[in-house]
C-alpha cells in the first residue's frame, strides 16, 4: 500500500473541488471592518487635547466607573490599570495617563451586551492622574484615580 499515492490523490481531489467552487463564485473573499482608529488622539501630546479629540471635553464624573490600579507603582514601565463601568450601555473605554508624552494609551470599544471591562498595562514616565473615560448613549463619564510611580518607565 503506498500512502505517498493516497495523499497525493485526496489533496488533489480537495484542491480540485476547491478551484471549482471559487470558480463558480460560490468562495468569496471580504474584507474584514476594522474600527476606526483615532490617530489625532494617539498623536496628542497632552491630556487635555487628548480628551477633546474624544469629544469627552463636558464628561461628568461618575461613581460608577471603578478604576483599579496601584496606590505606587515600583516600576513605571509596567503599571497595570483595570476598568470597570457600570454605566448601562457602555460604547467605549479610553484610558488617559496625563503626564505621559502621549497621554492616550488606549481605547477599547464594545458591541451591543459586551462586559464594559478592560485590562491594560501601561508605561508611566511619572507620578500623574489616571482617567477612564467611558461613552454610553452618547454621554461621556470620567474617573480619576493618581498612581505614584517610583521608576519612571517612558525614560
Amino acid at each position: 500500500m503506498n500512502n505517498l499515492r493516497r495523499t497525493f490523490i485526496k489533496f488533489s481531489g480537495s484542491a480540485s473541488a476547491l478551484a471549482v467552487i471559487a470558480a463558480a463564485g460560490l468562495l468569496k473573499t471580504t474584507q474584514a471592518a476594522a474600527a476606526v482608529w483615532n490617530k489625532s488622539g494617539f498623536e496628542s501630546k497632552a491630556a487635555a487635547e487628548a480628551i477633546k479629540t474624544l469629544g469627552a471635553s463636558a464628561a461628568a464624573e461618575s461613581r460608577d466607573i471603578i478604576i483599579t490600579a496601584p496606590d505606587i507603582a515600583e516600576n513605571g514601565a509596567v503599571v497595570p490599570i483595570e476598568v470597570v463601568s457600570r454605566i448601562p450601555n457602555t460604547q467605549s473605554i479610553s484610558i488617559i495617563a496625563e503626564k505621559n508624552p502621549f497621554p492616550l494609551a488606549a481605547t477599547m470599544d464594545f458591541a451591543n451586551g459586551a462586559e464594559p471591562y478592560a485590562y491594560v498595562r501601561i508605561k508611566m514616565g511619572q507620578t500623574s492622574n489616571v482617567r477612564a473615560i467611558i461613552k454610553a448613549d452618547g454621554k461621556f463619564f470620567m474617573a480619576v484615580k493618581e498612581v505614584k510611580i517610583t521608576v519612571g518607565g517612558c525614560g
